[in-house]
Parts: C-alpha cells; structure tokens; sequence
C-alpha cells in the first residue's frame, strides 16, 4: 500500500514535471475576501508545490510567505520562480506531518493554506491538532478541496474528494466557518 502523504509518493510526481490545478480568478477573489490584506503578518503555504499560491498571498496579498512542501522537487520549482529584484516567499523542505515545526522561521501565523493539499493527510486530525498550534488566535486557517461526488460519474478523478465524515473533521472545533464553493472545490475559511 503506498501512502500519499509521503515524499516518495510525491516527489516522483513533482520531479517528472506533473503540474496541478492552478489558482484562478474566482479562487483568488476569494481568498482576498477571507483572508484580506496581509500588511507584513506571517503566512505559511502548505503543501505549496511550484509555489503559486504563496506567491500570491506574498506578492498580491502582502503577506510574509513561508511555503513547505514535501517534495524537495517541488521546493526547487517554486524557488526557481523567485529570481527576481523583489524578495519572494521563504521556502522550506519540510513534512508538515512529521518534521520538527520549530524549525519554521516563525512561531506561529496569521494565515494558513491548505490548497488541495488535506485530501491526501493519512491522519487528518493529527494534521489539523499541527495546524491549530502554528495558527495565531483570530488567524484563517483557507483550506481548498475538492468534494466527493462533484465530478461526472465517468470521470476517472471521480473519487478524489473528501467524504462527508472526512469534511465533518475538518470543520470541527473551529469557532467560525466560512465556505464557497468553486466548481468541484470548496473553499474553507476556518477561525480557532
């Protein structure tokens, strides 16, 4: 049985050139609604893949970008974008699931993103207890993923969403939480 929330899972993928769905202008118009201006606060992408959503809430959004991800392919392809006069995101190797989180350059941050990155957590709870402790009281934990039964009965992707009982963990124990839908996605603004 493979595990998909490994490195050797992804990084294969990652290191053959696999790309996957891109941030568009409904998603990013809505994160601006529920995540608003960044003004210098903390952010961390995880799971960022080439690195386009941290990028964004960096450059677009004003944030201060840190972007993991577990494939050291996809963290080399999402630096490689950043070769320019303005300093981009931080980006880190790292399995948000395991390695050591003090190692990250902040304690804890405003904003967290998870773009169809929770799917593939083995141990979803365990993954949201990590990510309640680096989110700041009144942060945004933006989670985007997709829901099962949304695509065509022969489409081969078919099965990629979360379940009903897999939505119910993550939207427990949050104060707050805000969804909208996009095509096949959700999109999650949760509140501790």
């Amino acid at each position: 049985m493979t595990t998909t929330s490994t490195a050797a899972y992804w990084e294969p993928l990652w290191a053959r050139g696999r790309r996957y769905r891109q941030l568009d202008g409904p998603e990013t118009r809505l994160m601006v609604e529920h995540l608003g201006p960044g003004h210098g606060r903390p952010a961390l992408d995880l799971g960022c893949g080439d690195g386009t959503l941290a990028r964004h809430l960096h450059h677009e959004l004003g944030y201060r970008t840190t972007g993991i991800d577990i494939s050291p392919s996809a963290v080399a392809l999402a630096a490689a974008h950043d070769e320019g006069p303005v300093p981009g995101p931080v980006w880190r190797c790292a399995d948000i699931t395991t390695s050591d989180l003090t190692a990250l350059p902040q304690p804890a941050y405003a904003v967290i993103t998870c773009r169809l990155v929770y799917r593939w957590m083995d141990d979803k709870a365990a993954f949201l207890n990590r990510v309640r402790h680096l989110l700041v009281p009144g942060g945004t934990f933006w989670v985007v993923t997709e829901i099962a039964g949304r695509r065509e009965d022969t489409d081969p992707l078919q099965g990629l969403g979360i379940s009903p009982a897999e939505t119910e963990i993550l939207t427990s124990g949050w104060s707050a939480v805000h969804t909208a839908d996009l095509d096949v996605l959700r999109c999650y603004a949760l509140h501790p």
